[in-house]
């Protein structure tokens, strides 16, 4: 069983955390799920439900998987030191490192994804680049894919890239069940992102 951590921070986005982590809940034999922050306690979604944290950053635990959402948190969070400094030691020790919409600029913000590919939500796609102009990033993608790193456009993208993720942890057929199980058109190809035009990226 992979041990999946699922950072949140004030103002993150419900969807970009939520929607992955039902994926990742439905082979429950594969993945086992854990909430950290900051500090344990409440952490309040930018929409205003909040989520309680089962692990603060101090336990240090090591994870097999990471998940980082974004949302308008990220704003602050690029600044913080203590987050930062979690996520990159969190990040040599994960098999896989996941991020949803803008939650992609704190990995650039650390530079794990320097000389890699990477991509965020459109929307905010020059406030992220602004964060390291040594990551090639992707315009026009739904999720980008490179090595153990996975980035996702925005919100409900991530959802895409979970199953991906679970794709490559459980075999092709098994994300396709659980998407099935969940009632989900999966968009299985990475590179089919309408909204970069919307958005007059491309």
């Amino acid at each position: 069983m992979k041990r999946i951590g699922a950072l949140v921070f004030p103002n993150f986005e419900l969807l970009d955390l939520f929607g992955p982590l039902e994926f990742f809940g439905i082979p429950s034999d594969a993945f086992h799920i854990e909430i950290v922050a900051e500090k344990k306690g409440y952490v309040v979604s930018k929409a205003g439900p909040a989520v309680k944290v089962e692990r603060c950053l101090a336990d240090q635990v090591n994870y097999d998987l990471i998940l980082i959402p974004g949302g308008l948190g990220t704003r602050q969070e690029v600044d913080n030191p203590a987050l930062l400094a979690w996520i990159a030691a969190a990040a040599v020790q994960a098999e896989t490192v996941m991020t949803v919409c803008t939650g992609s600029a704190l990995l650039a913000k650390i530079g794990v994804l320097d000389g890699r590919q990477a991509t965020s939500n459109k929307l905010a796609f020059d406030w992220v680049r602004a964060q390291s102009s040594e990551v090639d990033w992707v315009v026009q993608a739904r999720w980008v894919e490179d090595g153990k790193f996975f980035t996702s456009s925005g919100v409900s993208a991530g959802m895409d890239m979970a199953l991906a993720v679970i794709a490559r942890h459980c075999g092709l057929e098994r994300a396709r069940k659980v998407a099935v199980w969940a009632e989900y058109e999966w968009q299985e190809d990475s590179s089919r992102d309408p909204f970069a035009k919307i958005h007059n990226l491309v």
